[in-house]
């Protein structure tokens, strides 16, 4: 009898395991086909790479398998002791974007900035037994874990995972023919450049005034310039390459805040605002509309190219602006006044006029200030290709600035985000 209930307990457990594994795998093969299906994935050694990786393996146990094989779930991995992001695997949609960019293939020397295991191991699959793959990342607690997962996964003779801050470069790793940043980056340090070979290619997630792009840049003689970007959000990169935002908070009288937040740009007096969201608020509208289904993400990435004092803006439960059906959290700062993007039912049916929304005694001429440039953004790049950004490196001078370019400072150089003119 005990035998036998032995034997039963084994055979119900090998089922278990069997349709667990039939279940990963039918998840993991309806993910490839929606990527495929989106466009991110569109070369057979990605497609295979993404096929055979278990992602399941790389996430935090009790993680649902429908979180795992979404095709636009991050899965945070680390926080900080106030519950901030330090680490995550990415998305799926941006990691088989990511590598689609860089344009990896078989045989290519790949280093990834940033660990977490399943990244690193797609980029095994896509560069087989005679390429290479280096992954580094400045915590040692995420080194470790990347280190144990990968080496369960069978990854282990395949990736070599490093500690160090990248943005310093890494210490002999040599040359590489693609690079991936898997972190929020505000600048591309010169340490981390020389690691591109000269006919390399970087895809680094960029942060331009909070805005961030995810971008492929290749060398153009003494500078780099993009081949491609995708909109994407990731965890900041940490150590010397971290850029601390400087946030101020508005209290609004009854105890909840709004907060404002620069990389760049910050007031020099910022407690002109104080009071400023007891102050009645006014709007001005763009008369520019926007259909349902229309993306219009390129505006934000206007303003920060273009509009002096922007800033991100988030909002305590309770204020007038959170939850505000029309509101979207960017906005601008003009002395003692400020101002957010806003729309609101258009004229015509299922469209959207946009438009700025303000407090503060100069609060029109801060909604005034965004609604021009929505206005300029309309003119000059909607409906347009997608602008072409250019790194300067400390050093070199950008091309003379002609037509629609913003120019923004870098700690290691200089980049440009030009607009082609719209048809």
């Amino acid at each position: 009898m005990a035998v036998a209930i032995k034997g039963a307990l084994k055979v119900a457990s090998s089922s278990s395991t069997s349709a667990a594994d039939s279940r990963t795998d039918r998840l993991r093969n309806v993910l490839v086909d929606e990527l495929l299906a989106m466009g991110k994935i569109t070369s057979s050694r990605v497609e295979a790479a993404f096929r055979t990786v278990p992602r399941h393996a790389f996430v935090p146990a009790g993680t649902p398998l429908e979180d795992v094989y979404h095709v636009d779930k991050s899965v945070i991995t680390k926080t900080d002791e106030h519950g901030a992001h330090l680490s995550s695997v990415s998305a799926t949609y941006i990691q088989a974007r990511m590598i689609e960019q860089a344009g990896v293939d078989a045989g290519m020397r790949v280093l990834e900035v940033g660990s977490g295991g399943y990244n690193a191991a797609l980029l095994a699959e896509v560069v087989g037994a005679a390429g290479a793959v280096v992954s580094v990342d400045i915590d040692a607690d995420i080194t470790e874990r990347a280190t144990a997962l990968l080496e369960a996964a069978g990854y282990g003779d395949r990736v070599t995972v490093a500690q160090a801050d990248a943005s310093l470069g890494v210490p002999d790793a040599g040359i590489f023919d693609r690079i991936l940043v898997t972190a929020g980056a505000w600048d591309l340090p010169a340490a981390l450049l020389e690691h591109l070979a000269p006919d390399g290619v970087i895809v680094v997630p960029l942060r331009m005034n909070g805005v961030t792009r995810t971008i492929a840049f290749r060398h153009a003689a003494d500078h780099l310039v993009s081949t491609s970007t995708e909109l994407a959000g990731f965890v900041p990169m940490q150590g010397v390459g971290a850029r601390p935002e400087r946030i101020f908070r508005l209290p609004d009288g009854k105890g909840r805040h709004v907060s404002l937040r620069f990389d760049t740009g910050a007031p020099q007096d910022i407690h002109l605002l104080d009071g400023v969201l007891a102050a009645e608020r006014t709007a001005v509208w763009s008369s520019v509309a926007v259909a349902g289904s229309e993306s219009f993400a390129d505006v934000y990435l206007w303003f920060a190219g273009f509009l002096p004092g922007f800033c991100l803006l988030a909002a305590d439960a309770g204020t007038d602006l959170h939850g505000e059906r029309d509101w979207f959290p960017f906005g601008v700062v003009r002395g003692d006044s400020f101002a957010y993007f806003a729309f609101r039912p258009a004229a015509v049916e299922g469209r959207s006029e946009l438009g700025a929304r303000a407090y503060g005694a100069h609060g029109a001429e801060a909604a005034t200030a965004m609604v021009e440039q929505i206005r300029a953004w309309d003119r000059h790049a909607r409906g347009g290709p997608e602008p072409t950004f250019a790194f300067w490196p400390t050093g070199t001078a950008p091309d003379a600035v002609v037509g629609d370019v913003a120019v923004l400072d870098k700690t290691s150089g200089r980049l440009t985000i030009s607009w082609p003119t719209a048809s």
